[in-house]
């Protein structure tokens, strides 16, 4: 089993950043990637960005020139850097891992940017 735990969230005003951070526990062997999704009221859940193993990043394009993806193997963490937040960036942003192909979630932390 593998725990995530998100972490980072909170309010800022619009231009601002946050750096998201998702702590792996458990058995974390055989770990593949790690993706964040992020999901606002009434909106389906959507793909942020990736990560691998060897470090290969891929972005979705509103987060593309963004935000940067980046992981500590020695902490078990990877972390999302968002600058020049945007309002509609505000939603729960949550951490997916694939480990032996399984799939695991965070429980999610809260984002919001006024403007």
């Amino acid at each position: 089993q593998v725990q995530l735990v998100e972490s980072g969230g909170g309010s800022v005003q619009a231009g601002g950043s946050l750096r998201l951070s998702c702590a792996a526990s458990g058995s974390t062997n055989g770990r593949s990637d790690v993706n964040w999704y992020r999901q606002a009221p009434g909106k389906e859940r959507e793909f942020v960005s990736a990560i691998v193993s060897g470090g290969s990043t891929r972005y979705a394009d509103f987060a593309d020139g963004r935000f940067t993806i980046s992981q500590d193997n020695t902490k078990k963490t990877v972390y999302l850097q968002m600058n020049s937040l945007k309002p509609e960036d505000t939603a729960m942003y949550y951490c997916q891992g694939r480990y032996f192909g399984k799939v695991y979630w965070g429980q999610g932390t809260q984002v919001n940017v006024s403007s």
